[in-house]
């Protein structure tokens, strides 16, 4: 049998680049993807991401991805309002301190040169309008800069740059795999069709209306409720109206509608980095799976991916 290597025992054709898409919550799902292809005996031997893929992709390659797998599922709605640190006056709701030092905490200081796995985290640079590829330096600071959606997070300043979100520009960033030194490029877009083709894995009902329904529509409030994140941020959006002068359009339905805009942003443009540049197998997830601050439903966000990947990898006989 042909191996990679003397020192491996694994066969030939079994080394993979990951690419993980943007998609805030949605990204969750990539947790199970990484399980579901491991589990087959893949060698995950080169991680690209974006957003949350980058954070997820950064953890993993630093070895901790269990750790972060259970304090994600551990996560109550309370729990993510609680990691939010918010930043009057400046150019974003969020500094993002606080969720980046919980994870410091967490997976430790780690420098992506040292890292076990290759890895990538892809942002955008707004003077140069440009993606940028992060190789090299403080993991931690590069996931704070790939994650830096505008206008959610305050944008991170990383050698003379300032830098926002990866997925502004890439949120499926397959060309930053294509130096590694693999056998297939498996990607994952999690801002995949509404009418998924995978049957079982299109949204229940209660969570179209966790996220998507009309205000009117969706069930009352109470202080655990999938309504109250919305309806603080909501709060606080209203508070930045007033101080401008101007008149808050219907309150409840900001977060909703912040939500859809970044989902068609990013489900356009994944299709057209998707078309440019297509991988050996592509894995989705439903944009309509959750909205992108969603983050305290890990375990049926995990089991999607673990579904999806196997049911593609399947569909690929490998």
């Amino acid at each position: 049998m042909s191996v990679d290597d003397p020192g491996s025992a694994r066969p030939r054709g079994k080394r993979v680049a990951l690419v993980l898409g943007a998609g805030g919550a949605r990204g969750l799902a990539h947790i199970g993807v990484i399980q579901a292809i491991e589990a087959r005996g893949y060698e995950i031997a080169g991680i690209a991401g974006a957003s949350m893929g980058a954070l997820v992709g950064g953890i993993h390659a630093a070895g901790r991805l269990g750790e972060y797998s259970q304090w994600a599922h551990g996560l109550e709605r309370s729990d993510v309002l609680k990691l939010l640190d918010f930043a009057f006056g400046f150019p974003g709701l969020i500094r993002g301190d606080r969720v980046i030092g919980a994870l410091r905490e967490l997976v430790g200081d780690h420098l992506i040169e040292d890292l076990p796995i290759p890895y990538t985290a892809v942002a955008t640079d707004l003077a140069s309008q440009r993606e940028v590829w992060l190789t090299r330096g403080k993991l931690f600071d590069a996931v704070r800069a790939s994650i830096a959606i505008p206008m959610i997070f305050t944008p991170q300043m990383l050698d003379g740059r300032e830098l926002v979100d990866g997925g502004l520009l890439a949120p499926i960033p397959i060309a930053a795999t294509r130096q590694m030194r693999v056998d297939r490029v498996i990607a994952v877009d999690v801002n995949g069709p509404v009418s998924w083709i995978n049957a079982g894995l299109e949204p229940r009902a209660v969570e179209m209306a966790a996220g998507h329904d009309d205000d009117e529509a969706a069930p009352a409030p109470d202080d655990g409720g999938p309504a109250t994140l919305r309806e603080r941020m909501a709060t606080i959006w209203e508070g930045l109206a007033r101080s401008n002068g101007t008149k808050p359009a219907k309150s409840r339905g900001v977060m909703d509608l912040m939500s859809r805009s970044l989902d068609t942003m990013q489900a356009h443009m994944s299709r057209v980095q998707l078309a440019q540049d297509p991988p050996d197998l592509l894995v989705q997830i439903s944009r309509e799976s959750a909205t992108f601050y969603e983050f305290w439903r890990a375990a049926e966000l995990v089991e999607k991916g673990r579904e999806a990947a196997e049911k593609a990898l399947d569909a690929a006989n490998l």
